[in-house]
């Protein structure tokens, strides 16, 4: 097996030094970019597995350099952000990132989290059901990361394909946001339940151009519920 390929984003010197030296001695190889248009390019040279990306970087922002990542890759990320402030974290999750770590941080933490990271992305507990499931007009593909509404291909990331599934799978049953932020999350993530409402914002937004048979319905202090109509 060929070893993940992690590249850390960071105008700091010592980051990609204590990191890397962390990386390799998990059997993890790493690449470094300084600023955020070196990242982006280096992100579709090397392909990595993994991108550590912080949020205040020199020539493109943090939240940019996501956002323009995501426009051609799902691969995870997670974001590094000097602020504790709640919304910094809602902004980075909701535009495509998959976790984040405030600093000051350990090496080791970060380590740890991006095992758990890669372990997620790539050994989802949605893969242990079947890969298609078909509701009304709606048609999601696991194994091929593909969502279908009326036939047209619906663009989408990791982290909503596993709300969209795990709601259209469980039709009719209510889903707490506890829940979904456990499974999809993982249970070791330690943030704010209303991430899950911008993820369900967010996939109500790209539902919204077409006309469905189906709703993601909420249920007022409780959760979400995926309903035929």
């Amino acid at each position: 097996m060929s070893k993940k390929l992690i590249l850390i984003c960071d105008d700091q010197e010592t980051i990609h030094e204590t990191i890397g030296q962390y990386l390799k001695s998990e059997g993890m190889d790493y690449i470094s970019a300084y600023d955020g248009l070196d990242g982006v390019e280096k992100v579709n040279r090397y392909n990595p597995d993994l991108i550590l990306l912080d949020l205040m970087m020199p020539k493109m922002f943090g939240t940019d350099v996501c956002k323009e990542i995501r426009k051609n890759s799902n691969v995870p990320i997670i974001m590094l952000t000097a602020k504790g402030e709640t919304v910094d974290r809602i902004i980075g999750l909701e535009i495509g990132a998959d976790d984040y770590i405030t600093k000051p941080f350990s090496p080791r933490e970060v380590v740890t989290r991006i095992k758990t990271v890669l372990r997620r992305s790539g050994n989802s507990d949605i893969s242990k059901h079947k890969n298609v499931i078909v509701q009304g007009n709606l048609k999601i593909d696991i194994e091929s990361h593909e969502v279908y509404i009326d036939g047209n291909l619906v663009s989408i990331t990791p982290k909503e394909m596993k709300t969209f599934y795990m709601l259209a799978s469980n039709s009719g049953k209510t889903l707490t946001r506890e829940y979904i932020l456990s499974e999809v999350w993982g249970y070791d993530y330690f943030g704010d339940t209303r991430v899950v409402d911008t993820q369900i914002k967010r996939l109500r937004k790209k539902i919204s151009q077409f006309e469905v048979d189906w709703e993601i319905k909420s249920i007022y202090g409780v959760g979400y519920k995926f309903e035929v109509i």
